[in-house]
């Protein structure tokens, strides 16, 4: 059996679990006060700095889930998402809108990575 790993735990959750060679992110979201854009590349920096604290980093994505709380922002998200994924390395991805955890927030970031 191989062990569970978890990196900032509290009562209700891990900020990253890794299991066989898998890191699993929590949704990652960022910056209420920010325009999606700005949300999308501060979330994104947040998850460089999980994949790092679980020894992997954007370049072994394997899959991404991105909610959008209204999808007009798809353009804006967009731009951040590519100006971050390095040529060659893009995941799996999903997209989809969804009311998130409270009005300010615009983006909400999910993604797995080989470790």
């Amino acid at each position: 059996m191989t062990d569970i790993i978890r990196h900032e735990t509290d009562a209700r959750m891990s900020q990253v679990v890794v299991h066989n060679g898998i890191a699993y992110l929590a949704g990652q979201i960022e910056g209420p006060a920010h325009d999606a854009g700005a949300q999308t590349r501060e979330t994104l920096a947040e998850i460089d700095r999980l994949l790092a604290l679980a020894g992997t980093d954007k370049t072994r994505l394997l899959t991404a889930q991105i909610w959008l709380a209204d999808m007009a922002d798809f353009e804006a998200m967009n731009a951040a998402w590519d100006a971050w994924v390095p040529e060659g390395h893009a995941p799996a991805r999903y997209t989809g809108e969804s009311k998130l955890a409270a009005p300010e927030y615009r983006v909400e970031i999910i993604v797995t990575a080989a470790v």
